[in-house]
């Protein structure tokens, strides 16, 4: 697998990030989801990574700088075919070390509190994430689930 920053302009990532923002309409009220299209990905502070297996997408995953010791974990998504693969966790590891190599202190992230990001919510606990309250512009919110990680 080859992870690498992706300018977002390619077709591949284009569907990927579209399904992505569908699942989350799926499991979350409007209000509560807060995926980024591709214009929001592409804002500065934000480092965007695909991850490749020969000339097929496997994931992708973001890195949002909140501050100069702080990141955000955005955009995690394994493509259907590669779940369960070992994509996630690949692309996690890429960004945590990413994130360790700008002098972050601490890496954050906000997934849904549904059913269906329990998968998630597992990768990251295996991962050394704990439970916080919201951070960086998030308000409590019962459909948000707040995590982070020292570095």
């Amino acid at each position: 697998m080859i992870i690498k920053v992706d300018d977002l302009t390619g077709p591949e990532i284009a569907q990927l990030i579209m399904d992505h923002l569908h699942s989350m309409t799926l499991h979350s009220p409007p209000e509560s989801i807060h995926a980024l299209n591709i214009s929001g990905l592409k804002k500065p502070g934000i480092t965007f990574w695909s991850a490749w297996e020969g000339e097929e997408l496997v994931g992708c995953g973001a890195l949002k700088e909140l501050d100069s010791h702080h990141g955000e974990l955005k955009s995690m998504k394994t493509a259907p075919n590669h779940l369960r693969k070992g994509v996630a966790k690949a692309i996690l590891q890429h960004i945590e070390e990413q994130a360790k190599g700008r002098g972050y202190k601490r890496l954050s992230l906000e997934t849904g509190s549904m059913e269906a990001f329990v998968p998630a919510k597992k990768l990251y606990e295996r991962f050394g994430f704990v439970y916080c309250g919201p951070f960086g512009d998030y308000v409590e919110d019962p459909n948000s689930v707040f995590m982070t990680k020292v570095l």
